[in-house]
Formats: C-alpha cells, sequence, structure tokens
C-alpha cells in the first residue's frame, strides 16, 4: 500500500500509523454521531442526520480526494469531510446547534443543518480563491438526488479546461482538467430521476467523474425492494459498462465494510477518471445505519433482529478494527487507547461548541435584563416587566427568539412612559444586528453584484441597418465568445443548428463543439452543467429550449442555484446564465407564461425580461461583468422582427433593476414587459385618438425589481396604474402591484383603484385565436383603460357595454 501522495513504498511503520490514524477519524466521526443524536434528544439540538456507518469508505475516497477535486455529496460525508481536513469536531456541533458565525460552522453559518457539508471558494471579498490548492466540496443540500445535476458540471469543467484551447492550461481554477468531481449518494436516492439524467449524462459526454453509491439497503424505512428493480444498483447500470467497441463507464463493486479493499478500489477509480475522463461508478454494498435514519425515528421499528445482529457484526467500523487484530496491525490496548482518547476529544469539543454557540446569546440576554429593570423602576407595570425579566434571566440557554420576543412584549407595556425611547431604540438595532445573520447573502454583496455594472446605451451610425432582431444576438454572442474564452453556451439545438431561432447561427463552426455544444433532451441536467461550470470559474450559459420547459429544472434552480450564496454565506457563487425564450408563440407548451411560479420559487436568481433582442443583448453583456446567476427570458416572438444594428457590439449594457419610460402619459400608467409590451403601445396609440394619454413602463427585470421607483414617479403624475402580464391571474401581475404598493408606497398617488389585466387562468390554446382568447389581447386593454377612466369621467368616457 503506498500513499496517495507519494509513490514511494511505505515501511510498515508508517502504513500502520495511517491505518491507525484512520481509524481515529473513523471512532471520531461516529461518536460526534452517537452524541449528536443525543443532543438533539436533550434539546440543544433541533434535529439531526449523521453518518454512522458509512465511516470507512469515507476514509477510503479521502485517500483517493486530491487538492483541486470537488465533491457534490450526500449529508452522510462527515468522515470524508473530517479525513480531508476540513470539518473539526468544534465545526461539527456548532452546525448541529446552527452557529450563525461563519467562522464556527464554516459550512453554512447556521443556515443548513448538520450534515451539510461546504468549503469555501471565495474569500471575504467575494473573489475567488486558489481552488486547486485546497479541497473542495460544493454546498449540499437535503432534496434527495439534487446534487447529481451540479456534479456532471463540476466533472465537465475539467474537461472543458482540458480540451478548450483557447483557456491556459493552468489557473485558479484547473490544473490541465486534472481535477475529478466525487459524488456520492445513498442508494435509495438512486431512485430519483436526477439519479438516471445525471448519469445517462456524464456517460455522453464522458466526463471525470466518480459516483459512490452508500448502500445500506434501505432509503429511510423502505428496503431496496421497493426501491430498485434486482435491488442493485450496479446491476441494472451495466448496459453502462464500457467496452473495447462503446463508451461508458467503468462500474467497480466493493464491500463497504473491508477497508483495503475500498482503498485499492478507490484509487483505481481515482486513476482511470483522472486521466482517461472516464466517468466511474462505485457501488459500495453492505453498509449499515447504527442509528437509523435520523432523529426522528428509530430503526428498530422496521428492521428484524436478524438484520439488526447482522449490522452490529458488519458494522465497517468494528470489521475495521477486527481487520487491524487479525493482520497485527495493531494491540487490543493500542485501539482502546485511541477509542479513549477519542471519545474524551468528542466530549471537549461538544462543549466548546455548545460555549462558544451560547456565549454571545447569553451575553445579549443580560444586557436586555439589564434594560428591563431600568424600564420597570419608572413604569407603571413595574411588576409586569420585572417578571417579564424574572423570566428570561432564569433561561439558561437562552435562543434569540426568547430575547427579542420578551423586548417586544415590554415595549408595549411604556408606551408613552420615559423608557419607550431606549427599548425601542434597542430592538431596533437588536434586529438590525441578528437579521443579517439569516437573510444576508440571499445575491452577492461584493463589488461585482449587478448593481456595479452601469448603463451603456447601444449606439447607431448611418450605416446602421434594420435587420431581423436574431442577427443582433448572433453578433453580439460572437463578440463576447471572442472576447471571453470562458464564455460557452448549450442546450437543445444549441450547437449544430446555431439554436431553433438562429440566434448561434455559425458559433460551433467557428468556435468548436466544446465551447458551442448540443445537449441531450434533459433540462435538469443542462442547468447542472451550467452550475457545477460556474462554481469552477467558466461563464457558462444553459440554453433551456423554451420557457415552458424550464419547469424540469425548476427544482434545480430553486434548491440549489437560488440558495448558493444564502446557504453557505457568501463563501461559494456560480454566475450561470439561464437562457430561454417565452410568451405568445402558440399552444399549451410553448406560450407559457409562468412567471408568478418562476420569481417566486427563483428569489436569489435575477430574472430578465427584456422586450427585444438589443435589449437581451445588452443584459448578456452586463450578466458577462457579474458574479451573480440570472434567468433572461427572450421574446419568442421577437427573433424576426426588425430592430437596427448596433455599432457597438458587446459593449453596451442594460441595466439591471431599472425600468424604462417607453412613451410618455398623463392619464394612466401601463405596467408590463416582454411581449405584451407591443400590445400595450399599440393600445395606447388608439387610446390616444379617444384622448386618453398613457404612459408605458417596461420593466425589464423582475428581479430585482425597479429599484429606483420610477414607476412610483409615474404615478405622481398619472394618479393610475393597470399591470398587464400575460401570466394567470394572482401570478406575475400580483407580485408587480405588491412591489408598487407596498415597497414603492404607490397607493399614496392613486386616485383610483390599481387594477391588473392578466391571461386567462388556463394554459394558452393553440393558434391565433387561442393566443387571443388566452391572453391580454390589445382590444382587452384598450377597454381596461377605457373603463377605468369611464369611472373617473364617464360624461366624456361613456360606457362600452
Amino acid at each position: 500500500m503506498t500513499s496517495p501522495e507519494t509513490t514511494k513504498p511505505m515501511t510498515f511503520e508508517d502504513f500502520k500509523t495511517e491505518v491507525l490514524n484512520d481509524y481515529k477519524i473513523a471512532v471520531v466521526s461516529r461518536e460526534c454521531s452517537l452524541l449528536g443524536r443525543r443532543e438533539v434528544l436533550t434539546g440543544k439540538a433541533k434535529f439531526g442526520i449523521f453518518g454512522d456507518g458509512k465511516e470507512v469508505p469515507q476514509l477510503a475516497l479521502a485517500k483517493a480526494f486530491e487538492n483541486g477535486d470537488f465533491r457534490s455529496g450526500y449529508y452522510r460525508d462527515q468522515t470524508f469531510m473530517m479525513a480531508i481536513g476540513q470539518l473539526t469536531i468544534e465545526q461539527f456541533f456548532a452546525g448541529l446547534y446552527g452557529h450563525t458565525d461563519i467562522n464556527f460552522d464554516p459550512m453554512s453559518g447556521g443556515r443548513q443543518m448538520g450534515g451539510h457539508f461546504a468549503t469555501h471558494s471565495l474569500d471575504e471579498n467575494g473573489n475567488w480563491k486558489d481552488l486547486t490548492k485546497q479541497k473542495n466540496s460544493s454546498a449540499d443540500i437535503s432534496p434527495t438526488a439534487g446534487q447529481m445535476p451540479r456534479l456532471l458540471g463540476l466533472a465537465q469543467a475539467s474537461k472543458i479546461y482540458r480540451n478548450v484551447s483557447v483557456l491556459p492550461k493552468k489557473n485558479k481554477f484547473s490544473n490541465n482538467g486534472n481535477e475529478i468531481a466525487w459524488g456520492t449518494i445513498g442508494n435509495a436516492s438512486t431512485s430519483e430521476g436526477l439519479f438516471f439524467e445525471t448519469i445517462n449524462a456524464a456517460g455522453v459526454l464522458q466526463v471525470p467523474m466518480v459516483m459512490s453509491v452508500w448502500d445500506d439497503e434501505y432509503g429511510i424505512s423502505v428496503h431496496a425492494k421497493y426501491q430498485t428493480t434486482k435491488e442493485n444498483i450496479s446491476e441494472i447500470l451495466k448496459g453502462f459498462q464500457r467496452d473495447d467497441k462503446n463508451k461508458g463507464y467503468e462500474i467497480l463493486t466493493v464491500l463497504g465494510w473491508d477497508y483495503p479493499a475500498l482503498v485499492n478500489t478507490y484509487k483505481q477509480a481515482a486513476q482511470i477518471a483522472r486521466e482517461e475522463h472516464v466517468p466511474v461508478l462505485i457501488h459500495v454494498k453492505e453498509l449499515t445505519q447504527p442509528q437509523g435514519h435520523s432523529t426522528s425515528g428509530s430503526h428498530e421499528r422496521y428492521k428484524n433482529e436478524d438484520r439488526l445482529a447482522w449490522e452490529a457484526t458488519y458494522d465497517c467500523n468494528a470489521q475495521m478494527r477486527q481487520w487491524m487484530l487479525a493482520n497485527n496491525i495493531a494491540t487490543v490496548e493500542e485501539l482502546e487507547e485511541i477509542e479513549t482518547a477519542s471519545k474524551k476529544e468528542v466530549l471537549e469539543g461538544k462543549k466548546n461548541a455548545w460555549n462558544a454557540f451560547v456565549a454571545p446569546v447569553k451575553k445579549e440576554q443580560s444586557e436586555l435584563v439589564s434594560l428591563l429593570e431600568t424600564s420597570a423602576a419608572s413604569s407603571v407595570n413595574r411588576v409586569f416587566i420585572q417578571k417579564y425579566a424574572s423570566d428570561l434571566q432564569s433561561i439558561k440557554e437562552p435562543i434569540r427568539k426568547d430575547i427579542i420576543t420578551t423586548a417586544r412584549k415590554v415595549l408595549r407595556m411604556i408606551v408613552g412612559e420615559s423608557s419607550q425611547p431606549t427599548l425601542a431604540a434597542w430592538i431596533t438595532k437588536y434586529i438590525s444586528d441578528v437579521q443579517p445573520k439569516f437573510s444576508s447573502h440571499l445575491f452577492s454583496e461584493s463589488n461585482q453584484n449587478v448593481f456595479s455594472v452601469k448603463e451603456v446605451l447601444p449606439t447607431y451610425d448611418e450605416s446602421s441597418e434594420e435587420v431581423d432582431a436574431r442577427l443582433i444576438l448572433r453578433d453580439n454572442f460572437d463578440v463576447l465568445f471572442t472576447k471571453n474564452p470562458d464564455v460557452l453556451i448549450f442546450g437543445e439545438d444549441s450547437g449544430t443548428i446555431g439554436d431553433v431561432n438562429q440566434g448561434l447561427e455559425g458559433m460551433q463552426e467557428k468556435f468548436g463543439e466544446l465551447r458551442v455544444a448540443d445537449a441531450g433532451i434533459r433540462e435538469a441536467t443542462i442547468l447542472g452543467q451550467g452550475i457545477g461550470m460556474a462554481m469552477r470559474g467558466l461563464r457558462p450559459i444553459a440554453e433551456i429550449q423554451y420557457l415552458d420547459y424550464l419547469l424540469y429544472a425548476i427544482q434545480i434552480m430553486s434548491d440549489d442555484l437560488a440558495t448558493l450564496q444564502y446557504r453557505t454565506k457568501g463563501k461559494q457563487k456560480a454566475p450561470l446564465i439561464i437562457r430561454t425564450r417565452g410568451h405568445r408563440l402558440e399552444g399549451v407548451w410553448h406560450s407559457g407564461s409562468p412567471m408568478g411560479m418562476i420569481i417566486n420559487a427563483l428569489r436569489g436568481i435575477h430574472v430578465l425580461v427584456p422586450r427585444n433582442m438589443t435589449k437581451a443583448a445588452g443584459f448578456y453583456n452586463t450578466l458577462l461583468e457579474t458574479d451573480e446567476p440570472a434567468l433572461l427570458i427572450e421574446c419568442l416572438n421577437g427573433y424576426r422582427l426588425k430592430e437596427k444594428m448596433p455599432t457597438n457590439l458587446g459593449a453596451f449594457k442594460t441595466p439591471i433593476g431599472v425600468v424604462e419610460t417607453i412613451r410618455k402619459g398623463s392619464d394612466i400608467t401601463l405596467v408590463s414587459y416582454g411581449s405584451t409590451l407591443r400590445l400595450a403601445e399599440q393600445a395606447a396609440k388608439e387610446l390616444q385618438e379617444v384622448g386618453i394619454s398613457c404612459e408605458i413602463i417596461d420593466i425589464q427585470s423582475l428581479l430585482p425589481f425597479d429599484i429606483n421607483h420610477d414607476i412610483q414617479k409615474s404615478l405622481a403624475t398619472t394618479n393610475r396604474l393597470l399591470v398587464i402580464d400575460e401570466d394567470v391571474p394572482g401570478g406575475a401581475s400580483a407580485y408587480i402591484l405588491q412591489q408598487i404598493i407596498d415597497v414603492q408606497n404607490g397607493y399614496d398617488y392613486l386616485d383610483s383603484k390599481p387594477q391588473t389585466l392578466a391571461a386567462r387562468p388556463h394554459r394558452p390554446a393553440y393558434g391565433t385565436d387561442g393566443d387571443y382568447f388566452s391572453k391580454p389581447s390589445v382590444e382587452d386593454i384598450y377597454e381596461k383603460v377605457y373603463e377605468m377612466m369611464h369611472e373617473v369621467n364617464p360624461k366624456e368616457y361613456p360606457s362600452l357595454y
């Protein structure tokens, strides 16, 4: 056996030292799981899900894991994180307690429950660290198999770095593409569609991905016979096995309690993936889960006595211990010394983590108690306030909810008294100090965020021609790909034919199949490719052919991409651009506008809705100068419309979060976005003929929304508002209205009830008539505005009906 860091033969003493160190990590990890469960059951922690029973295979994985590699894993990988030096005992318990200080819980700063692991890809300013000099873990998520699509992208980045000649062979993200993306998953979660979609895509792409399946025969309480055909994932994936004639996977199986076999298996897998860029699946069988699925249940309820007895015998730690004794690697006394010392170490680490967690809260508790006692002294409600102070002080292990609820209840008792301003100021400051611990970093807080890019208008000269709008996109992409070697785009029909609307015409031929690539019909993993590659420093544009098909990927976007900066407290980012097209074509599946669902599921991703292709191109130019993810929806019926070709392609920038007034008016403000604006413009022309003056505002971006409150300024002039949207009633129109009324206080300027005009509450029917009777039309807009003006001046605008 040799060390993963060297090819020199090991002496027996070196070998013994390494094995005993591995065993100590396994024992420490197990003790953390056991003690962690007790912390939950005694109420100090909220919930626990642990990696007991999976320790030994994770030690083998850690040996093969090198600097620059990435993990995309399963919430039971604590032993692996300990083995690569990225998780201490104190950090394990800090995560369990939900410590909001990122220095104590570097995994998420208390935002995720224990078992969800991440390393820091970014420095304090949000800039990339050198990822080739550290072992990396992409931030975990709970949804089962949700880690799989991202894993694909992390692996594909190595292929891009190795094979795209315009990229440097060595940078802070890669060393000639030698990095492996390591995935882990429980056997039951391989039943998820995301697992199979990713497995297939990785086999097609031939990327350096090693996928470990931890198999303990159960998924929560459900046996494998209900999960997997033949109860064996490697057996049913045999068709993916590569051979002399066909590319595919290398598939390996190994027993999860066999330490030397595990070490050799992972060494073999790493060599294949790292050198050949071939995906590998390792089925790790006969594992156990000694404490059951989580702290919310007991596995004794669904495992019979024979299974429980087998698990006790074939527990991987017990088997490793037996192997060491049988092969004279260690004595009983040596192992008992390790076990005793490890238990003491974990207990001390747990105490330190708890003290660090409660110390600042106790300080805040003491501060408020003192303030309440002062307030009580001069209050007519002295007795009641003293009771609140006494009750708060008696809480031995307070949480911040205890503190702030007490303060706010007392505030009600001292309204009008001399101490009210002091307590009110304390509460205000407390909330302003504490709230960011739970709410920061939904979006980037670096100097590369979307608000750092200023607007640059497109320029034109005498030679600027009116062209099909898709040519503006195409020629702008040409400039971007030329200027930015790290930019790449991929999706269904994106490559050979240059996308279905020819916005990428000729780009693959010019920039190659890796930078302008076709992808299979698999939206979730197209998104995953983008997330993973963006996490490794590339600037991917993932194309989803139609907006309606975004639903296949909405879970990945919502649970993974949208939460990434938030759940790592700004320590990881994935500035992915998602390109799609939608609105107003024909039929149920190609002209939808499910914007309400999108904007409410994707908080953490900017949602941009340009009305034409010049605006869209400007958004792409802007986004590539930022470090944030965005969804950009091009107007599906706008590619053949004529627009003037700008002279400053690649340089003009559409500002994000800024609306544009495209028509001035004095009677009513019409607010909309995308293709519907053209209908609003036509309606406004017709309304002008009867003396109604409409101001039209193009929202441009739904997230963020009108950061300068220009809509409010318009309402100060027109005093009336109509929101026009082709989403279902109560969809995006409700969000837009909420922003204008609640955030901008637009109600203060209204003389009439604010109204919305949305589509019908069903998907649009097929054909031109289907569009007309399903979504707002010019006549709908005209009559809605006319009706509002009739209410204002019925004599001037008599009822139409």
